[in-house]
């Protein structure tokens, strides 16, 4: 059985913008190795940061349908019952508690805010890049 893992807003964002980028190729090993997961509100948020209006020269309309449809058709729903308050910037909170939830060993992210508590419990806390060079098994 795959294990769960968590990509924060900003990952997925960068992803979707550019299958060129290496969130897009983080994403992607992650697709193929684990199961996505996303809880209401880290859904919320990457549904309201992508159709934002300074995103609109990058993504169509239809290009974000598509993105927001096949990360939910992949990807798995949990919702946290822990509520944590360990992150500077509170907003980020939410991504470790999805992961606690979803007793994710990896939070794929680029944010200082994330990536300082590194590791967490339980969880690693990487870059895309650094999460790419790891040899899964």
């Amino acid at each position: 059985m795959r294990k769960n893992i968590v990509l924060d807003t900003n990952t997925l964002l960068s992803a979707a913008i550019s299958d060129e980028s290496i969130s897009f190729k983080a994403y992607q090993k992650a697709r193929t190795n684990f199961l996505i997961t996303l809880s209401i509100n880290t859904w919320r948020e990457i549904n309201d940061v992508i159709y934002r209006p300074k995103f609109n020269k990058y993504l169509s309309d239809f290009d974000r349908f598509v993105f927001l449809t096949a990360l939910n058709d992949k990807a798995i729903f949990i919702e946290p019952t822990e509520t944590i308050t360990d992150c500077r910037d509170p907003k980020d909170n939410k991504f470790l508690e999805l992961a606690i939830a979803a007793n994710a060993p990896f939070i794929i992210t680029g944010d200082d805010d994330l990536l300082v508590l590194n590791p967490y419990r339980h969880i690693t806390i990487l870059k895309s890049g650094d999460f790419l060079t790891l040899e899964l098994t």
